[in-house]
């Protein structure tokens, strides 16, 4: 039995078991040369990559979030573009990022300083307060969260708020930002125990909002009210929308009914059966926008129904956790990619479940389903996946995701309520059970 501590005895064990095998030198010098993923890559795996599916949903141009965590607008913005391109017959577009990236911030502010006015009473040194604190305005976010955003602001065109230097590299901003909100925090909380009433403490929130206001606007350009869209459809008509509203400009080219559609989750855990409703505590951006809900299914279920809106020709927003079993460059999610188990001689074991239990894994990007390769039975091999990283990453900017990837890690997709089963569709109804804060599942796309 080994002592407390690492004695030089089982040191020296260690080592003359490493050398005692010649794989381990090979395995080391491999590694130590070239890195861990390129020593461990399978070329097979990729040999056995094909870009090629049986149903695909024509897609824009990629785009390129570059150094920011806005992925899922990336994703919710790609798949509401293509609904533009059909309505005005266009090539390809791009809706503006920079647009929502604005309201996002100035509405997670504002839902920041919110939380902090419910929970004055709250111990500092609790772990509520160090949750609310640890990053109040980060760049992620989920899909319901965007919901709330475009009902409220609509959309515009890339080129009525294109980016800025700072959306897109927004480290520089949310560091400003996030100390202003602790200072404004610090000073609600130090007015409250001083004795000073709700009013008193709303209203120095609107002269804290007003700030932060004008740090986005500094950063990141004034949002327009209204905007002329100019552009040439497939047949090089001259296209052009005149002094139209962001919120008009949704209403009438993309159309989308947020209500329509649904975030179905795969949590296979203990503390979620399947077939409940879901939401999680403080997690939000707009206050009086919508509830961040999730329906808990099994994995096949997700599947059917993202099958079911591609056959339909529509795209499918989905969140996973991106950097487990991937290949940026080689554009490839699946689990034999690299050979970590066969470089380092040990397996890892840990099911869906318990890495989620256990801290491994979460969902932390989101993108895009645009294909997927069904077999004679209808069964999903591979999927097709549109990221916001550029054409540089993948191929021109797309991924291949094999279906055992999609079962260990995907955790979420959005599609059309119509899609679901008539019990499914029930379930929607009932009241959701509340995860706390930190719960995996409260996890933000900010890849």
């Amino acid at each position: 039995m080994m002592e407390r501590e690492i004695s030089m005895a089982a040191i020296s064990g260690f080592a003359q078991k490493f050398k005692a095998g010649q794989q381990n030198r090979v395995a080391m010098n491999a590694a130590v040369k070239n890195g861990i993923d390129a020593a461990a890559e399978n070329f097979a795996a990729f040999r056995e990559t094909r870009h090629e599916f049986s149903i695909t949903v024509e897609t824009g141009e990629i785009t390129n979030q570059k150094a920011s965590g806005r992925c899922w607008m990336f994703a919710a913005l790609n798949v509401m573009r293509l609904e533009v391109m059909e309505k005005l017959n266009l090539e390809s577009m791009e809706l503006s990022q920079n647009y929502p990236l604005f309201y996002d911030k100035l509405e997670k502010s504002n839902y920041f300083l919110e939380n902090i006015l419910e929970t004055l009473d709250e111990p500092l040194e609790g772990r509520l307060l160090a949750y609310l604190l640890s990053d109040p305005l980060c760049d992620g976010g989920q899909w319901d969260m965007f919901a709330s955003l475009v009902e409220k602001y609509g959309v515009v065109p890339k080129d009525a708020m294109p980016e800025s230097a700072a959306s897109s590299q927004t480290a520089e901003m949310d560091r400003y930002l996030t100390r202003k909100l602790r200072e404004f925090a610090c000073t609600l909380r130090e007015e409250h125990e001083a004795g000073q009433p709700e009013a008193s403490l709303r209203s120095r929130k609107e002269e804290m909002l007003s700030t932060i206001y004008r740090m986005l606007c500094i950063s990141l350009g004034t949002p327009p009210q209204s905007f002329t869209y100019e552009t040439r459809d497939k047949d090089k008509k001259f296209v052009r929308i005149s002094d139209i509203t962001p919120q008009d400009f949704y209403k009438e080219y993309v159309g989308l009914d947020m209500d329509d559609y649904i975030s179905l989750i795969n949590a296979p855990t203990a503390d979620k059966p399947y077939g409940r409703m879901y939401t999680v505590q403080f997690l939000g951006n707009v206050k009086g926008g919508r509830e961040v809900r999730y329906l808990n299914l099994p994995a096949e279920e997700l599947k059917r129904a993202a099958i079911a809106q591609l056959k339909d020709g529509k795209a499918v927003w989905f969140g996973s956790d991106v950097g487990k079993c991937s290949s940026r460059q080689g554009g490839l999610l699946d689990l034999d990619v690299y050979d970590a188990a066969g470089l380092f001689d040990t397996e890892f074991p840990l099911t869906k479940a318990q890495r989620l239990d256990y801290g491994e894994s979460l969902m932390t990007h989101a993108m895009v389903l645009a294909g997927v390769n069904l077999d004679d039975k209808e069964r999903p091999l591979r999927w097709r996946v549109e990221n916001s990283w550029g054409k540089e990453a993948g191929k021109d900017g797309y991924y291949v995701m094999s279906d055992r990837w999609f079962d260990e890690f995907t955790y979420q997709v959005v599609v059309n309520k119509k899609y679901l089963t008539d019990e499914q569709q029930a379930m929607l109804a009932t009241e959701p059970i509340v995860l706390k804060p930190w719960d995996p599942m409260g996890s933000l796309a900010r890849r």
